[in-house]
């Protein structure tokens, strides 16, 4: 079956097919972290998505191109480095650098570009320049660089591609100057904002005038930069779908005139929102969870990319502490099994079983069906245990069903359990009580046992002797 995915512009799953004439070449954007906070577990939704997605396409073997932006200057940053006294990039760099920490520690593949909105300011001029030559984009008496809807619809475009909107009851031609706005308020959005007092020294030379761009400008200018005019894929959280998407589009089709049948993005998709303990994420509610939150309170990145993995992209997502506890039972579980197949292969190299990449795959191609595909996984688990506890798991068997695991893991990117190194105290008790078991003093053994326990670590027994791992 071909790989089928859902396309918000024409809210249909669709057979994927890339522009490049040979079939090959991806070209992949994700709007990517606003540097003027830790990004929250929300934010990272969207990014483990999108790291899922280009690893299902890697492993489907299309050469991705994956772009995700930082957006460095926009109102919000403004205002907080006014506020701290402080230096732009001062100020954007620590965030990023901790919104990079983060994206590491859940293992997600870094972007081949990371390109920064304050690097793009002469492709952002260009492109605004392009507008107001066609006559879709005007300087104000404010001094800004405004986008004329009406101007763009005159030209026989259309505005409201990923949203429906209802242009008779919405304020058009009004102008809006803030970066994001609501549905109820389409209006001219701007495209340069004129350099006020409150900017300080926030903003660059342009032919309008000393200011800094909009939001959504800067997108348009950094993916057809680094992808071409017209690319693939572009991603995001579904919040984004307007106005930041759809004036994207706007902006990019108004400026570039594409021929008939050519778009400036021919594939989008949107991640649902996530839900803390039931509710929106508020602080004021105390669900409103960074990713660092998490970890202070015991989670592991892999536990909660897991999580984060075990929900399809487009179904709203309730994220809880419970479900942490959860995915570290279905973790252990599953490193159990890959464990002891991998003790039992040893260093045989043979090629993957076919069932499991079978069932993965065809979960996978509708439109990333994780919960078919973990289902698949279980299943395999299930099954590799019986044979294992029957002992009817010959080596080149297990060999080939580990590479098979391997295989699906380099889409699922959990990586292999880190084996914990038990301190000396419990290595030594550990050998008290294989002592005490030698002597048949049963009833020391188990004292030792209950001791390990009470350290937060379990021992088994295996033929090849103890095992000791955490509980």
């Amino acid at each position: 079956m071909p790989l089928q995915l859902f396309n918000t512009l024409t809210r249909t799953v669709e057979h994927f097919t890339p522009l490049d004439p040979l079939g090959r070449q991806v070209g992949m954007y994700c709007c990517g972290p606003t540097v003027h906070d830790f990004a929250h577990i929300g934010n990272f939704r969207t990014f483990v998505f999108t790291d899922l997605l280009r690893r299902y396409l890697e492993f489907r073997g299309f050469l991705v191109k994956h772009v995700m932006n930082i957006t460095d200057v926009e109102d919000k940053i403004i205002k907080r480095v006014q506020q701290r006294k402080t230096t732009l990039r001062e100020f954007t760099g620590k965030y990023e650098a901790e919104f990079l920490a983060d994206f590491d520690a859940l293992n997600c593949r870094r972007p081949h570009v990371l390109p920064r909105a304050t690097e793009h300011m002469p492709e952002i001029i260009t492109l605004i320049e392009k507008l107001v030559a066609r006559g879709i984009a005007y300087q104000a008496a404010d001094g800004s660089v405004y986008f004329s809807i009406d101007k763009y619809r005159g030209c026989g475009c259309q505005y409201g591609q990923l949203v429906n909107l209802n242009f008779d009851a919405m304020r058009v031609g009004d102008r809006v100057a803030n970066d994001e706005y609501e549905k109820e308020a389409v209006a001219d959005f701007a495209l340069w904002k004129k350099r006020v007092p409150e900017d300080g020294e926030v903003f660059w030379p342009s032919p309008w005038g000393e200011g800094r761009p909009g939001w959504h400008i800067e997108c348009s200018a950094m993916s057809t930069k680094h992808l071409g005019d017209s690319f693939d894929l572009h991603l995001g959280g579904e919040d984004l779908m307007f106005p930041h998407h759809e004036d994207e589009i706007a902006q990019s089709e108004g400026a570039l005139a594409y021929p008939p049948g050519r778009k400036f993005v021919h594939h989008w998709m949107h991640g649902s929102h996530l839900l803390v303990e039931g509710k929106k994420m508020s602080k004021s509610l105390g669900n409103y969870f960074t990713l660092r939150d998490l970890l202070a309170k015991g989670a592991t990145g892999r536990e909660i990319r897991y999580l984060l993995l075990t929900a399809h992209y487009r179904a709203q997502f309730n994220f809880t502490l419970d479900g942490l506890a959860g995915a570290r039972a279905s973790l252990a579980r599953l490193d159990e099994c890959v464990g002891k197949l991998t003790e039992l292969a040893g260093d045989t190299s043979v090629p993957p079983e076919q069932p499991l990449l079978l069932q993965f795959t065809k979960a996978m191609d509708d439109d990333l069906n994780v919960s078919a595909a973990w289902a698949a996984v279980f299943d395999w688990v299930t099954e590799v245990n019986r044979k294992l506890a029957a002992g009817a798991l010959p080596r080149p068997q297990a060999a080939a069903a580990l590479e098979a695991w391997k295989r699906v893991d380099e889409v699922f990117g959990l990586g292999m359990v880190q084996k914990d190194e038990a301190p000396v105290e419990v290595l030594m008790l550990v050998e008290e009580r294989q002592a005490a078991r030698k002597a048949k003093d049963f009833k020391r053994s188990d004292v030792v046992r209950d001791q390990l326990k009470a350290l937060g670590w379990a021992v088994e027994d295996t033929p090849k002797g103890p095992r000791v791992k955490r509980v």
